[in-house]
Order: C-alpha cells, then structure tokens, then sequence
C-alpha cells in the first residue's frame, strides 16, 4: 500500500487567494508557560480544501452536513498536463471519465502554479461546458490542482462553480497531484466540521492498494 499526501502544507507565506494564514503565540515553553500554543488565523477556503454547495449557493448544503460517502471511496486521476487554457469536454471523454463518480484534474498546475508563492496570472481551469458536462455524467466531487477549479477567464461570472455547486457536486481544490500518476485510487478527503461554513480546509490523501 502506497500513500500520496495530496494536501498542501499550511504557513503564512504559502500560496493564497487572499489574505494569507496568520500564526499568533499565545503561550511558549520559551517564556515560562506550560506549553506551547498559538492560534491561527485562516479562512475555510485556505490551502487544499473542499467547496461545499453553501459556497454559491443560500440555503445549500454547508460544510458540516456534507456526505462523508463522496469524500471517502475509489478516485480516478486522469493526467491533463497536456492541456493549455481550459479543460473541455473532448479531454474528459478523451480521458475516460465518463460515468466515475469522483475524479481528480491532474493538470500542469500542480508543476507549476501551484508551487509558486502568489497567484499566477494564468492557469488551467474547468470550462464551464465541462462542468455541465460533469454534473450530467453524476459526478459527486471533481477535484483540479489549483486555488479554484474555475477558469482564469471566468472568476467574475464563476460558471463552473455554479454549475457543480447548485447540482450538489462537492469541489475539491488546492490537490497537490504532482507526484501522482494517472489512475484508480482510493481518496480519503476529511475537511474540518465547521458548522454552517460555505467549505473548510481539509487533509486530503490518495492510497493506491495495487
């Protein structure tokens, strides 16, 4: 058994779409406490996380009521590394993802913009066709390896995301595939109960039992 850590690690200076974490001392062994404690400041969207559909969706399931059935069972990675611009239909058909119930976008983002420390300009995203596309194959989660699974050309109308969220498909966003070739594995995907929120950062891994 074999397992890949897909989950970005969490610091102040890592790769964000807005404020960044923020790490505070409240107690320290060095200054004669009991312990060490610190609190951080984050937001749910913060590293690799989940969008529930309360993210663009009032009233929509919220983070904390999400079934953990689409978060934790069988996965397909397909490779898109080939892909310039936006995952389109004919790259999903093409790839076989017709009838998986959750599937992960490995794209050339996880060796690229995803290791950089601000948000590039550019990256690969899901057309909003192929989302349409996605919800009616019954896909439960669709995962990609960046900020947002929208395109860089969408994030003032958020297609995508309306069209998986409002069809109750759970997002999965920030998934380091770097070092994870295409196939079938197993995804446990935990995203912390936070009660009501719009999605929660969460620890993510792939296990590959072949």
């Amino acid at each position: 058994m074999k397992i890949y850590d897909i989950t970005l690690p969490i610091h102040p200076e890592m790769l964000h779409w807005g404020r960044k974490p923020e790490v505070h001392v409240v107690e320290s062994l060095a200054n004669g406490d009991a312990s060490n404690v610190t609190r951080w400041l984050l937001g749910a969207h913060t590293g690799t996380h989940v969008d529930a559909p309360a993210h663009f969706v009032d009233g929509a399931t919220p983070i904390d009521q999400v079934s953990l059935d689409t978060l934790v069972g069988p996965v397909v990675v397909v490779d898109l590394t080939h892909v310039r611009g936006d995952v389109e239909v004919a790259h999903l058909t093409e790839a076989g993802v017709a009838g998986q119930r959750r599937v992960l976008l490995k794209t050339s983002n996880s060796a690229g913009p995803l290791k950089e420390a601000e948000r590039a300009p550019h990256w690969v995203g899901l057309s909003p066709e192929a989302a349409a596309w996605l919800v009616g194959q019954g896909v439960e989660l669709v995962g990609i390896d960046y900020l947002t699974i929208e395109s860089h050309r969408r994030t003032d109308t958020w297609d995508a995301h309306h069209a998986l969220l409002e069809a109750g498909v759970l997002i999965l966003e920030n998934a380091d595939l770097d070092q994870v070739g295409a196939g079938v594995y197993e995804l446990v995907c935990l995203p912390a109960k936070l009660v009501g929120a719009d999605g929660s950062f969460a620890r993510a891994i792939l296990i590959d039992r072949s």
